[in-house]
Formats: C-alpha cells, structure tokens, sequence
C-alpha cells in the first residue's frame, strides 16, 4: 500500500504541472493560478518534512540511506521556491514551462524518496 503522503504529494505536483503547463500551451504569462499550485507544492513539501520528522522521532526509520533522504527533500523544498523566483522575475509565458518541471521534478524526487524511505536499491 502506496504511503498517504506519497499519494497526496503525487496529486499536488500533478495538478500544479497540468495547470502551469495549460497555462503555457495558452500563451498566457504566470499569473495567480500558476503562482499558487506552486506554493501548494511548496505547501506539501514543507507538511511532507513535518511528517518525515515526526516518523522518525516516533521509530519508524529510514530504510535506505537517511542522508540520501533528507539531502532529496532539502534540495526539493528548493525546487518550487527557485521556480517561483523565476516566475516573478520573467513574465513570459515560458515562466509557466518553468513552473510546470518544478512540479514534475519534485514528483521524480517524491518518488526516489519513497523509495529511499522504504529501502529500495538505487536506480
């Protein structure tokens, strides 16, 4: 059984992808919609390091390499923030592209996650 978390985060990148990546099919530079499926991706992740926490702390450990861990989530809480940056920064409608592969590489990154966190072999 897939881990809640796994499947919440799954939802969220995926629906922030499709949105921003809808938004730069139109021609259409970031705007509030964009701007927030990000920040809900940005929103999970820090919910998601919240609950990685308190996983451990109660004795459910890391399977796999717990620096491997922790080093994909630091990098992946950056993601979005380094995405939305851009966004601000360049109004064109390719800033919604950027947006868009923020959400699918934290997704990537969710799952190698999973996997480290269960103790599967590296790819």
């Amino acid at each position: 059984m897939s881990d809640p978390f796994f499947v919440i985060g799954v939802l969220v990148c995926a629906i922030s992808a499709v949105l921003c990546l809808g938004a730069a099919l139109l021609r259409q530079p970031p705007n509030d919609v964009t701007i927030l499926s990000i920040a809900g991706v940005e929103l999970f992740l820090l919910a998601y390091s919240v609950g990685a926490v308190i996983r451990q702390l109660t004795g459910e450990p890391v399977l796999g390499e717990a620096w491997e861990f922790w080093g994909y989530l630091l990098t992946a809480l950056v993601v979005p923030i380094a995405a939305f940056w851009w966004a601000i920064l360049d109004k064109t409608r390719w800033s919604n592209v950027v947006l868009a592969a923020a959400g699918l590489t934290v997704f990537v990154m969710l799952f190698r996650m999973e996997q480290i966190w269960a103790g599967v072999a590296g790819l």
